[in-house]
């Protein structure tokens, strides 16, 4: 986003010095107020110091790393000098192009050799390629702990059904008491699923305890999630709750399959 007016260096040698500003930089130093016109002026400089004009407001850039918040910024003209001399001076050329960019990588080359046959033209990226080397430390890393996690999903969900398994194998007596006695099939399904489901909520509470403490340690690879982001913690449990449900199932229709004389017979 940009807003501004039009300026012109060659104006002449008396037109006032210019700047852009980043949105941040606008509601830091002039809050509740319009930012454009306003004057800048550097190193506690006297009223002799001729002063920056803020000329336009521009959107805020990560220049530091995407998960580095933006910081405020100004932009000076290349044919203005910039107050102290340390300002950074562009090094990239961004051109924004329609299909394939790599198409238009020749007529670059030549636009830039006909404004100066000296220059080097290296490191031709698409903004996708910038994207990718950006985030590629953390894929790994997101890939790395979302593997441990599926694999302590399955784990859970295979204990899950173990143990509902051995419970059901130790109370086939008591389930054939309780069908001779007129307990539907459908009755001990959800007897069955709800131990299932109580379970896995004591386990999931102490869970969620552990994972609100330990997640302190990995809030360095966050990006715009908080640690204690309430959507990531009611998504996991709503998709552990579902997989106690499936885990439970078999052994629940094991449960209800059964045949009275036979459980009250077994031992």
């Amino acid at each position: 986003m940009l807003r501004g007016r039009f300026y012109d260096e060659r104006d002449g040698p008396n037109t006032p010095r210019v700047v852009v500003i980043n949105q941040i930089m606008a509601r830091t130093y002039w809050p509740g107020h319009d930012a454009l016109d306003a004057r800048i002026r550097f190193g506690g400089g006297g009223p002799d110091q001729p002063p920056y004009t803020v000329i336009g407001i521009v959107g805020d850039v990560r220049q530091m790393g995407l998960d580095a918040p933006p910081r405020p910024e100004m932009y000076f003209p290349i044919t203005q000098s910039a107050p102290g001399g340390s300002f950074f001076w562009p090094k990239t050329l961004v051109v924004r192009t329609v299909g394939d960019p790599y198409r238009f990588v020749a007529d670059i080359r030549q636009a830039i050799a006909a404004v100066d046959p000296d220059q080097p033209v290296a490191s031709i990226r698409t903004m996708n390629d910038v994207l990718d080397n950006e985030v590629s430390a953390r894929k790994i890393q997101m890939t790395i702990l979302a593997t441990f996690a599926v694999s302590a999903l399955l784990l859970a969900a295979v204990g899950l059904y173990g143990v509902l398994s051995y419970a059901v194998a130790q109370r086939t007596a008591e389930i054939g008491i309780r069908m001779a006695l007129g307990a539907e099939r459908g009755d001990m399904l959800r007897a069955i699923v709800a131990q299932a489901l109580r379970w896995t909520l004591i386990g999931a509470a102490c869970g969620l305890a552990g994972a609100f403490v330990l997640a302190r340690i990995f809030s360095a690879l966050l990006f715009d999630v908080t640690p204690s982001d309430p959507r990531t913690y009611a998504v996991a449990l709503i998709l552990l709750l579902v997989v106690a449900v499936l885990a439970s199932l078999v052994p629940a229709r094991r449960a209800g399959t059964v045949d009275p004389v036979i459980a009250l017979g077994h031992e």
